[in-house]
């Protein structure tokens, strides 16, 4: 499989890290009992602005009713635009898709988004549809890894993959918790798409050359969600960046010699930015030399931590702004709830 193209869409209401904050310590001043502590873990996130589903008074007094109804409508808007960019970027329309992976953690639609794109769009309707629901921020490179595998054998066959996540709906006004007050500085707004196409590569993408999953069995309380009557409760371990130190290294090192390769062949490195003690562990656990992590960096300063749609953000980012000369190989990865990991080995022809 080669990727044809990457495109990103994110909602309209822009805010600055310090006017989010101000909201929350106004929201929260009664309520907790050290306010500071809110902007010292905001401002420890190193987040610089985010994108929001809807304008911040709006957040006010939503529940997850009317949450999951702005799931749903907005979500169908930021998906439409990053879906219709991708394929025009690949000088395709919507009729020339044959398969659609779709992912969310972050809203509950039944017909799910994907199938009310058909309409919206003109897809075909006789489109093959795969949406995938759970798999948290691991599903940007999950994602990748099932698309190929849905387009393996079937050359020329075109497929998309397509993230929504919005994260901002998800927020509970009542748990201050110290993980949902993490949640509440980290997270972002936005969407994805990637366009690929089955068969050897007949141009300047990479191709997708193996991937490989990886699940920790007895760690499903590191990361996922609570849901009850208010919605979705963050579920967030400090135990994360320990994950990445205990078991990335050996995962990456077993899935690169299984392809006759090691850590010095890759020169791409499109890390899902997780957050800073994220990030961090992922620069000492596997030794990623100064520099390869910097638009990971850059990505969760912008827009902070968008779930699956993020590092399909730095997977765009690297195609836009540093294209690998021809022959480079790429490593996306990403671990998210389960515990789990997806790594994806890319090649530049």
């Amino acid at each position: 499989m080669q990727i044809l193209s990457v495109a990103t869409a994110a909602p309209p209401h822009h805010y600055s890290q310090e006017a989010l904050l101000a909201a929350f310590q106004a929201a929260w001043a009664s309520q907790h009992h050290n306010p500071r502590r809110v902007e010292q873990l905001h401002r420890a996130v190193r987040v610089g602005a985010r994108q929001l589903a809807l304008p911040m008074h709006a957040y006010l007094d939503l529940d997850f009713t009317r949450a999951n109804e702005a799931f749903i409508r907005v979500g169908t808007d930021v998906g439409a635009e990053a879906l219709s960019t991708a394929l025009a970027a690949a000088g395709l329309g919507p009729q020339d898709l044959d398969y659609l992976v779709f992912t969310t953690v972050t809203g509950v639609a039944a017909p799910s988004l994907d199938a009310r794109l058909i309409n919206r769009l003109g897809l075909r309707d006789d489109l093959r549809r795969m949406p995938l629901f759970g798999l948290g921020c691991v599903a940007g490179a999950a994602g990748v890894a099932r698309l190929a595998d849905l387009l393996h054998g079937r050359p020329g066959a075109v497929g998309a993959l397509l993230s929504v996540e919005l994260c901002s709906l998800t927020l509970q006004r009542e748990d201050l918790s110290i993980p949902n007050l993490i949640a509440s500085g980290l997270f972002g707004d936005g969407a994805a798409a990637v366009i690929a196409r089955g068969g050897p590569p007949t141009g300047p993408g990479p191709r997708v050359v193996a991937s490989a999953s990886r699940f920790y069995p007895g760690t499903e309380r590191v990361m996922g969600w609570d849901i009850g009557s208010s919605g979705f409760k963050i579920v967030l371990s400090a135990e994360v960046p320990d994950m990445v130190h205990r078991h990335m290294r050996a995962d990456v090192d077993a899935f690169l010699g299984a392809q006759g390769l090691h850590r010095g062949d890759i020169g791409v490195w499109i890390c899902h930015p997780g957050g800073p003690k994220v990030l961090e562990a992922f620069e000492r656990s596997l030794d990623l030399p100064a520099g390869a992590t910097e638009l990971t960096w850059r990505s969760l300063e912008r827009v902070g931590n968008l779930s699956s749609a993020s590092v399909l953000h730095v997977l765009a980012d690297t195609l836009a702004e540093r294209p690998p000369p021809p022959g480079a190989r790429g490593l996306l990865l990403a671990m998210g709830p389960g515990f789990c990991a997806e790594l994806v080995l890319l090649e530049w022809p």
